[in-house]
């Protein structure tokens, strides 16, 4: 049976007042300047953030939400500040972590070594609705799957970090996280003279030089796209907006064709070939004749190219079994298997459903618990427990009797918080994190990542898609 992390269940870890109410070391030279900033400052240039997000026109779809299909996301003045040793530690667990589930997806699209070994259950694997056959014995450059990766990080206390879930099929948020430093830095320019606040600015480079790392043989000057499913998609502002920064084209499924074994775009001056596509499409809907033939948004024969090695698309074909719940319980195995080392993030303890000891303590035990489908994101679909009514566990039970396997629960973590300007003033939240990792001609991580925040006092729910918003995450150099 897991064993929960320990945690003081009525005092959640505050990241910027010790339990005296000191201020910690990292928030020092910030703790003196909020406390000398009077609540008009604050609102006035809460006033100017909410401008300018509106201006840019950041939003994210909220689906399910009757009032209004798409919104704003909400983003609070008050940074996150992580001192260097603390990010040397997640940085250095988040690399690891992705350098696993990468030689994990190698392995089980080619020789199964980690199955062969039953060090995981062959049949969570080769059952997967995320797992590509089609992408069996096929090598790719770099033999790299998942070349963007976001890891889910909550913390618990002093030095206690967990991974929630990895996200590495086409993770979203990297465009608000570089929004978030552009608008802090026009709004507190002397902040950041004050603080030695590691750059983010560097992320759009570098993904590009990533992918045209990873062009198929022979290509020496790659055309490099990104392809979006379009306006409506719930993403769509990041999707533009990491096209501009990078200097590369924006395009649908409609605006590239096969042709002689080679991927083209559309243009006003004839065909140009593509080497290299950044898709921000799920699998199903990339390829007509080989995944589903309804699909409007993908390109015929995309797949019969990346087979030939002639096209590469990142995130790779078949990365979702990777980032799959179910499987999350097993990146501590992967790590252990490929790296030889012992994980440096540890997971939140998980009961798997398909476990008949933890499918019978679950149902028992609800209202104490985090539940989540396998197959799940962006927080829907999920129970959390302490907040739930009789009612809606009494309904999310029978969903677990009915299907066991297609669920996991996690105990509720009291979430850190960090200081948030909300209207009565500044006042903790909840937060988690999204260190942004990339993958290509070597493995780097971005200082800082999206901090989510649960906006509502005592909601541990930060997606944005539920109504959470971001805040930007300052790294201190040493």
């Amino acid at each position: 049976m897991p064993e929960a992390p320990k945690e003081d269940a009525l005092r959640p870890f505050d990241e910027m007042l010790e339990p005296d109410g000191t201020v910690r070391m990292a928030y020092g030279q910030y703790g003196e300047w909020l406390d000398s900033t009077s609540k008009e400052f604050l609102n006035k240039k809460n006033s100017l953030a909410d401008m300018m997000f509106r201006r840019l026109g950041i939003t994210f779809t909220v689906y399910g939400d009757e009032a209004a299909t798409e919104r704003m996301i909400p983003f609070d003045i008050i940074p996150r500040i992580i001192d260097p040793q603390e990010w040397d530690f997640l940085s250095r667990g988040a690399i690891q972590r992705v350098d696993a589930l990468n030689a994990f997806l190698d392995d089980v699209y080619h020789d199964q070594a980690i199955l062969k070994a039953g060090r995981i259950p062959p049949e969570l694997v080769l059952n997967n609705d995320a797992f590509r056959p089609e992408m069996l014995d096929l090598d790719l450059p770099r033999r790299v799957y998942a070349h963007i990766a976001g890891v889910d990080v909550v913390r618990t206390g002093e030095r206690e970090f967990y991974v929630l879930e990895d996200n590495v099929r086409t993770p979203s948020g990297v465009s608000y996280m570089l929004e978030n430093r552009q608008t802090m830095m026009r709004l507190f320019p002397d902040l950041f003279s004050m603080h030695n606040v590691a750059p983010i600015e560097r992320y759009p480079t570098e993904l590009r030089s990533n992918l045209r790392a990873i062009a198929p043989i022979g290509v020496d000057d790659p055309n490099v796209v990104l392809m979006t499913p379009g306006q409506l998609n719930s993403a769509y502002f990041e999707h533009a907006f990491l096209a501009t920064e990078m200097g590369i084209e924006l395009v649908e499924g409609q605006d590239l064709f096969v042709d002689d074994g080679l991927v083209f775009m559309r243009t006003t001056a004839g065909p140009k070939r593509v080497d290299v596509i950044y898709r921000r499409i799920d699998d199903d809907f990339l390829d007509p004749l080989t995944f589903r033939p309804d699909s409007m948004l993908g390109v015929p024969g995309l797949l019969s190219v990346v087979r030939r090695g002639r096209v590469s698309v990142v995130n790779a074909i078949g990365t979702g079994v990777a980032d799959d719940k179910a499987m999350y319980v097993y990146v501590p195995e992967m790590i252990r298997f490929y790296l030889g080392e012992e994980p440096i993030l540890q997971n939140v303890p998980t009961y798997q459903l398909r476990d008949p000891s933890d499918y019978k303590y679950v149902l028992e035990n609800l209202e104490n618990l985090v539940v989540k489908e396998v197959h799940g994101s962006g927080g829907y679909g999920m129970l959390v427990g302490p907040t739930s009514t009789k009612k809606e566990r009494e309904d999310y039970a029978l969903r677990l009797k009915a299907n066991p396997e297609a669920f996991i629960a996690q105990p509720t973590l009291s979430l850190s918080t960090c200081p948030t300007y909300v209207e009565q003033g500044v006042a903790p939240r909840h937060v988690d994190l999204r260190p942004f990792v990339l993958s290509g001609q070597r493995t780097t991580v971005m200082p800082g990542g999206l901090t989510r925040v649960a906006l509502n006092e005592g909601s541990l729910v930060v997606n944005s898609s539920q109504g959470g918003g971001t805040k930007d995450t300052w790294v201190l150099e040493r």
